[in-house]
């Protein structure tokens, strides 16, 4: 039985917004070089309307941690900062058709990652959002690293 389904593996060997946005409005870092999965999400933003008009991540890891920022950045593309921050990881998990128990973590660290991004966004334009409301985008409380083999996108 395989460890990914189709649209993981999709995600993984094509993944979509790979890159990091010129001048972004916001950018959001989350993992842990210890353990070896890294994200960077970067944002730009429609100040007049608050949407976010484009979205590009750069991922250090296994397969589930770049398809799930692949994923996730694709949700958030066309959402108002308040529809991106309701986006949870269950969600990311949910549009890729699932991912092992094992592999949850990478899912967070997207959601988080995202969250952070709004978070430098919100800070640089002095905007406050209900859904930042006790974030931390320095809580580094992850799940354990991945043993397996890592890729840099």
């Amino acid at each position: 039985m395989a460890m990914y389904n189709d649209k993981v593996m999709d995600y993984f060997l094509h993944p979509h917004n790979v890159g990091e946005i010129e001048n972004p409005d916001g950018i959001g870092v989350y993992g842990s070089p210890v353990c070896g999965d890294m994200m960077q999400i970067t944002i730009s933003v429609d100040k007049e309307k608050d949407v976010i008009t484009d979205a590009k991540f750069k991922t250090f890891g296994c397969g589930s941690a770049i398809a799930s920022s692949s994923m996730a950045t694709d949700m958030i593309i066309g959402k108002t900062i308040d529809e991106a921050l309701d986006i949870s990881n269950k969600q990311i998990v949910d549009e890729l058709g699932g991912l092992p128990a094992i592999k949850i973590h990478c899912s967070v660290l997207a959601d988080h990652a995202i969250k952070s991004a709004i978070y430098d966004y919100a800070q640089k334009n002095g905007k406050t959002y209900k859904g930042l409301e006790g974030f931390d985008p320095d809580d580094d409380k992850d799940e354990a690293p991945d043993e397996d083999e890592k890729t840099q996108i």
